[in-house]
């Protein structure tokens, strides 16, 4: 039985750091492409950041308002995945997800940043931003 799980959320102030971790069981995660994602109340799941598994082509991906602010990293040993987050905003806030999706390292972002390409999913953590 595959199951992922999420740590690390909590309440914080704007411009704090938080480091989310995600850790893998019944499954390899040198297998796969891990992603963080998000969803704020009343909005849809967004792509947050994502992380080719390692090797020929492998890549790392990120959303707009992401990018210069939050790093994805993996431990593939470990089985985790992390999502370091600095400069923490009052929008930053949402329930964040990861997930392991069998992408090709070859394929381009636009399969990264989908979230019917993940085929397994955690239940998620909070992250509440205050300003």
């Amino acid at each position: 039985q595959v199951q992922l799980v999420e740590s690390g959320g909590g309440p914080v102030q704007a411009g704090d750091s938080l480091r989310l971790s995600c850790t893998g069981s019944g499954l390899s995660f040198s297998q796969y492409a891990l992603a963080w994602f998000r969803q704020a109340p009343g909005k849809e799941r967004e792509f947050v950041a994502a992380r080719a598994r390692d090797g020929m082509g492998s890549g790392t991906y990120y959303s707009d308002s992401a990018k210069g602010r939050f790093t994805i990293s993996r431990n593939d040993a470990s089985n985790t995945v992390y999502l370091e987050m600095n400069g923490l905003e009052a929008e930053d806030t949402a329930v964040y997800y990861c997930a392991a999706g069998d992408i090709s390292p070859l394929l381009t972002s636009y399969y990264y940043i989908r979230a019917s390409e993940y085929h397994f999913w955690g239940q998620g953590t909070q992250v509440t931003v205050s300003s």
